[in-house]
């Protein structure tokens, strides 16, 4: 029980690390605004995807940058001794709050929710 307490508060500080950090999408005015359109939203594993009619150019940006936060993942998941699935998941609940009302999301079911 003890490894696994250290396990998830490990965890959560790379996790709060990451939380802090400038997000992905951060300076991209083409990501930023196809997530305030609902072409784009946050996926409860912690990458981006298209919710509707993405151009080839939006869906290659998303692409992009799920791969950037794949790395970061990996990193976590390294650092920490967990699975990359663990710390993707943690941090799409994370970038799902920080969602603006009318932003989308997807959730466990794989449905596509306006916050």
């Amino acid at each position: 029980m003890t490894a696994l307490r250290t396990l998830l508060i490990s965890i959560s500080l790379a996790l709060a690390a990451f939380a802090f950090a400038p997000p992905a999408t951060a300076g991209d005015p083409v990501i930023d605004a196809a997530i305030a359109s609902g072409t784009v939203g946050e996926r409860i594993d912690g990458y981006l995807g298209v919710v509707s009619n993405a151009d080839a150019a939006v869906t290659r940006k998303v692409q992009d940058i799920n791969n950037r936060r794949r790395a970061v993942y990996e990193q976590t998941a390294k650092e920490n001794r967990t699975t990359v699935q663990i710390v993707a998941q943690l941090a799409g609940e994370k970038q799902i709050t920080k969602l603006e009302p009318g932003q989308f999301y997807m959730d466990e079911s794989g449905s596509w929710q306006a916050k």
